[in-house]
């Protein structure tokens, strides 16, 4: 009998957690194990998910193992344990369940997991227990927090930005405070002096510092533009630092991925603006004149409107649909200068994956994936809608009957808000389920067939609830394009120069979703797949009608 196909999962929720080699520790101990069995790991076999949060199943490894495992490719998996895998629950029986369908055994190093029904209930209640638990600890030390900004405690800061050091409880004598790095400080002001009084631009900030040798607040040598702008906009330096200005929700789902963001995003939250008569100001000693810092507020925003003017005119035709299937970042635009016929010099444009450029992760490129030209790519991609648009009627036929068959179904945001509802009360109810059985008011006997039960309700009514949500994109997407199938219909059989640009960009969002780039492979991803393209992708080269023009488009680095 063959041995079984072996691989391991581990993951980091923070960058943090990754700068302090936990991710380190957890393939360590994985090695180990796995090495204790008598059995060898192929490094293709291991799959890592630094700083993406277990809260969510989008992640980029957990995605390719969980396809390894449905395509028979892997038959045991090593976790380190079961938050690894996932941070809810209803997650990880989600998965255990997957790997164990396709065959795949799990393996968990901190503590066995059996086969029967009563590993399964105590793998599933010690979930239960950690994501309550969580909650309760994420809620505290919020509503903490808070009441020290309120009493003017510097520790509800949680950190000290650059120019300042942090000093906590045990070393400030049971008080904690913040005290001036004299160094930094002078740094700072000059950082708001330059862009204040001298009018430099924010790359040219990061220039000097990096000249100068000036580290980060993180150790890193090379400064971001981003990060100069927050610490001139920071009331910090004038002696206000503010508590509140912003809290976490749940992510809305994006139409497309940010740029130099990656897809999916690491973590299933966003920050949101809270109104100004919520924060909450705590004194700090100060280290830039009021009067400067109002003059760096004033060129920020005048650097702002100039950025607006900029923008209005054409831009990239495929900015925000292009992503890297490598590292998940989105790719930008560049523009660069070569030769034509090997002579007279010209400008090109292409699409670039962030990740390649080394200046943006301390000197070190993350992804090793090819820049790609852009007006091969654009007229590569306008020339697969012109494929899938050749028999509008056909294609209007078979989007009006999918169009009808989801409207047959409950659906809309009043479905989605109700199982919201319900969701949430149900959670409620296991919450004081665990805590009643915590604190001896129901014994065992009474609690492991109603938070199996309730359990299961979960997992089925999220289910429903990401069912809904699906039918009300797709309808909401099918509605889109069917009244206006013609009016592509005649625009696409003219070339990318005839057209004019907003139309044929409308044309592109309206049709994809996103385009993946892998190497010498690109996908595009329709909005709703064709009638031949069932699977939603579209893979140039081989059958594609776009192949030929694909191959021209690569790019170096």
């Amino acid at each position: 009998m063959p041995e079984p196909r072996i691989a391991l999962y581990a993951r980091v929720s923070s960058d943090q957690q990754t700068r302090d080699n936990t991710i380190a520790s957890q393939l360590g101990a994985l090695r180990e194990r796995i090495a204790a069995a008598g059995r060898a790991i192929d490094p293709a076999g291991e799959f890592v998910d630094e700083g993406y949060s277990g809260t969510t199943l989008l992640r980029p490894a957990l995605e390719r193992l969980r396809d390894a495992v449905a395509a028979g490719v892997i038959d045991q998996v090593y976790v380190h344990a079961p938050d690894r895998l996932a941070r809810r629950y209803a997650y990880q029986v989600l998965l255990i369940e997957e790997f164990r369908r396709a065959g795949a055994e799990i393996v968990f190093i901190n503590r066995p997991i059996g086969t029967s029904a009563e590993d399964d209930l105590l793998l599933q209640v010690q979930g239960m227990i950690a994501e309550y638990e969580r909650a309760k600890i994420l809620e505290r030390s919020r509503r903490g927090r808070r009441h020290a900004a309120r009493t003017g405690q510097v520790s509800a800061l949680g950190k000290a930005p650059f120019g300042y050091r942090y000093i906590t409880k045990d070393e400030g004598g049971g008080v904690a405070r913040v005290e001036v790095v004299t160094d930094q400080a002078r740094w700072v002001r000059l950082m708001f002096a330059w862009v204040g009084l001298d009018r430099l631009s924010l790359r040219e900030v990061c220039r000097r510092l990096h000249e100068a040798g000036v580290p980060t607040s993180t150790g890193k040598a090379r400064w971001d533009a981003t990060t100069i702008a927050l610490m001139l906009r920071n009331t910090a330096y004038i002696g206000r630092a503010v508590f509140g200005r912003s809290h976490s929700v749940q992510a809305a789902p994006r139409l497309r991925p940010l740029r130099g963001h990656p897809h999916p995003p690491r973590h299933p939250n966003s920050r949101v603006p809270v109104p100004r008569e919520e924060w909450i100001e705590i004194p700090m000693p100060a280290l830039v004149d009021p009067a400067v810092f109002e003059a760096a507020q004033t060129q920020l925003d005048e650097n702002r409107r100039w950025r607006r003017e900029r923008r209005r005119r054409p831009g990239w035709l495929l900015q925000g649909l292009v992503i890297c299937r490598q590292c998940g970042y989105a790719f930008y635009g560049k523009m660069a200068r070569g030769t034509v016929g090997g002579r007279q010099p010209a400008d090109y444009g292409y699409y670039r994956c962030p990740g390649t450029d080394a200046h943006r992760f301390a000197g070190q490129a993350v992804c090793h994936n090819r820049s790609v030209r852009s007006d091969r790519l654009e007229r590569a991609v306008w020339d697969e809608i012109r494929a899938v648009l050749e028999d509008p009627q056909r294609l209007a036929h078979e989007y009006e009957r999918r169009l009808a068959e989801v409207q047959d179904r409950p659906r809309g945001a009043d479905v989605v808000a109700g199982f919201d509802h319900q969701i949430t009360g149900l959670r409620r109810g296991i919450a004081r389920l665990i805590d009643g059985y915590a604190e001896g008011i129901i014994d065992r006997a009474e609690f492991e067939p109603r938070i199996g039960g309730m359990k299961q309700r979960l997992s089925r009514l999220e289910e429903e609830q990401r069912k809904a949500a699906e039918d009300a994109e797709v309808e909401s997407n099918l509605a889109l394009i069917i009244g206006r199938l013609e009016d592509f219909a005649d625009k696409v059989h003219q070339s990318l120069e005839e057209l004019d640009w907003n139309g044929t960009r409308e044309i592109i969002r309206a049709m994809v979703r996103r385009i993946e780039i892998d190497g010498d492979h690109v996908n595009v991803v329709f909005r709703i797949p064709p009638p031949s393209l069932e699977g939603g992708e579209s893979p140039f080269g081989g059958t594609s009608p776009a192949g030929d023009n694909w191959q021209h488009c690569r790019g170096g680095h």
